[in-house]
């Protein structure tokens, strides 16, 4: 029984650990307010409640089905490491390369309905949960399935450590202003275009860590 339980914490900190660098919620948190500009505090609070939910139910749709989707549809983690680094290295670019038009920003706000419509795509994916930390996820159910002690109490631990992954997420995102507002509107631009930078970098990497696991699939051909 304390071996099982001993497991079953170890299953929860095997989540933690294996998720939260990747998704590294406090960094995220500048590319959240640029996409969340002209929302008041209370609709930036349902967007990252929403952001949180979609996250909760993707890594927990990856951890159990990820596997089984892939077998069916006849693809494999390498490639959708390939697109979803595209897609991460695209988004990344677009930050980076955006011109500064805050003070137009400021004057012409978005709607809130907008913002709220930018809560899966591309808040929740890619920024959030991409295609690096669902292919995390998906390794993460079949690990849990083999761990020593009983695998549904270590499978349980997963969906907790999953969960407090996504109430990280969540308060992150709901404080992102109080996060941020110390370093001024200079720095809050500069932090935005070094995040934007780190998230293109993140995007060739999964591209290329994708990219070169088929290229060794075809000299080796398997």
């Amino acid at each position: 029984m304390v071996y099982d339980l001993i497991e079953f914490t170890k299953s929860i900190l095997l989540v933690l650990t294996a998720l939260l660098p990747i998704i590294n919620p406090p960094g995220a948190a500048p590319i959240f307010l640029t996409y969340t500009q002209g929302s008041s505090d209370k609709e930036r609070k349902a967007i990252a409640k929403r952001i949180a939910i979609n996250s909760l139910f993707m890594l927990l749709g990856a951890m159990f089905i990820g596997t089984y989707l892939l077998k069916f549809f006849g693809i494999s983690l390498a490639v959708v490491r390939v697109g979803g680094g595209l897609v991460v290295a695209l988004a990344g670019w677009r930050l980076l390369d955006a011109e500064d038009h805050s003070a137009e920003q400021s004057q012409n706000q978005p709607a809130p309905k907008n913002n709220l419509k930018r809560a899966f795509f591309p808040l929740t994916f890619p920024f959030t949960i991409g295609p690096g930390s669902i292919s995390v996820a998906i390794t993460l159910g079949v690990a849990l399935r083999s761990r020593g002690g009983i695998d549904a109490l270590n499978l349980v631990g997963g969906v907790i450590g999953i969960t407090l992954l996504c109430l990280i997420v969540y308060y992150c995102y709901r404080f992102a202003n109080r996060l941020l507002d110390r370093l001024g509107e200079t720095g809050i631009t500069v932090f935005l275009r070094l995040s934007a930078f780190i998230l293109l970098c993140i995007g060739v990497q999964i591209f290329w860590n994708g990219a070169s696991e088929l290229l060794r699939g075809l000299m080796t051909g398997v």
